[in-house]
Order: structure tokens, then sequence, then C-alpha cells
């Protein structure tokens, strides 16, 4: 591992290696903290693609702190054109738009609604090759906004059911840009029949916190 390093993480996933993502991040904390893992410092740093990320126990959950965004502002009107007609909306029902790439080359693009996001279908052919974030804020739930995140797969368009890595570069655009307050839960994977919810806050230094739950599913022992 780097200097300042708790330990190193390469994340893998079929055809390709991610510099960043939240589920490894949290997992592997989660199974090192297990293990009998100890941080040196104040914080847990774990060393992946895109350098030293600080995690942080959250109560019952873990939260790691959104590394920088290597590409930000407002993505080229013809993309969003591009991301309008392959999510079957009109282009004006994208209300806000924004790079939120962190090593994952997200574009993140802001709906009316919750609703309207929970009712896309989006065409695999058009958006071939793109990783498209969509978020839109929720009304009398207990959570401000729904995400879902589509990318490439073997089969076409993959949806994720939750996305650390999108929901904190999400956090920090809607966050900076006035979109969102500077705590909020958002729900992930309501139509793949999952309940995931992602905590964010803004601290007042300025670091933005994702967490949500780990569990260990496996135990066991590897001989070398």
């Amino acid at each position: 591992a780097a200097a300042g390093a708790d330990y190193r993480v390469r994340i893998f996933c079929p055809g390709r290696e991610l510099p960043f993502a939240g589920h490894p991040t949290l997992g592997s904390c989660h199974a090192w903290l297990e293990a009998g893992g100890v941080p040196r410092g104040e914080h847990i740093v774990q060393e992946c693609g895109v350098g030293l990320v600080k995690i942080k126990p959250d109560g019952e959950r873990l939260a790691f702190a959104a590394p920088p965004l290597i590409k930000s502002g407002p993505l080229d009107e013809a993309d969003v054109a591009l991301i309008a007609r392959g999510l079957g909306v009109a282009r004006e029902d994208i209300v806000a738009h924004a790079w939120c790439d962190n090593g994952p080359n997200w574009r993140g693009v802001m709906l009316r609604s919750a609703e309207q996001v929970l009712t896309l279908k989006p065409d695999a052919g058009i958006l071939a090759g793109l990783d498209i974030g969509v978020v839109g804020p929720q009304t009398d739930t207990d959570t401000q906004f729904e995400v879902r995140a589509f990318f490439p797969g073997n089969h076409g368009l993959t949806e994720d059911p939750v996305t650390g890595s999108l929901n904190a570069a999400l956090a920090q655009w809607l966050i900076g840009a006035g979109l969102a307050p500077v705590r909020y839960v958002a729900a992930q994977g309501t139509v793949l029949g999952r309940q995931g919810r992602v905590h964010v806050e803004r601290d007042t230094e300025g670091t933005i916190w994702v967490g949500g739950h780990s569990v260990s599913c496996i135990e066991g022992q590897v001989r070398l």
C-alpha cells in the first residue's frame, strides 16, 4: 500500500478494472475491520486506482469520503439530446445535467420527478457505450431522491441496484449546485426489487461522505 494507506484494493468487474467503486470500498473495509484491521489514524485509509480514500464508521454504517471529480461541468448539448432519446423522455424533461466522472465515466442527468425516473425503459442501442446516472426528486417519502444507474454490459445495457461511485459524484454535483440539501438519503434499486438506501452528508469542512450498511455473507480460509 502507498504511504498513508491502511490497505490496498483493486476493483474488477467483467471486462475491465475500475479505479473506484463504492460497494467494494465499503465491503473491503468491513471485511478488513472484521479480520482485525486497526487504522493507523483517525480514519481508515484505502488505496485504490483513484488514490487514497478515507472511510469512517457512521453509526451502524460505514461511509467513504467522495473522491475528487476527474471531470465535472455541464454535458455537451448533443450528449444531453442523445441521453434524452435513449431514456425515452423529452429533452425538456432533463432539468439539469453534469459530468459525474470520479473514475467510472458517469454522465448525470436530473429528471423532473422520481416517478419519471422509475418509469424509464432505456434503449440499449441508443445508449451503447455510455455510463448514465439518472436522478429525480422524491416527495412525501423517507428519501429525497430516486437514482438509477445504467452502463454497458455483456448483453446490452445493465442496471446496477445501488451505485456508490455514482451517488458520490451526484452528491458533489447536486449539493454544489444547490439542487440538494447538505444531508439526504437517496433510494436506488426500486425497479429491480431492491430497497437500496444511500446516506449522503457534507460535513462542516466540505467533505461529502457516502454511507451504507455492509454485512458478512461468506467466511473461509484460503491456503496459498
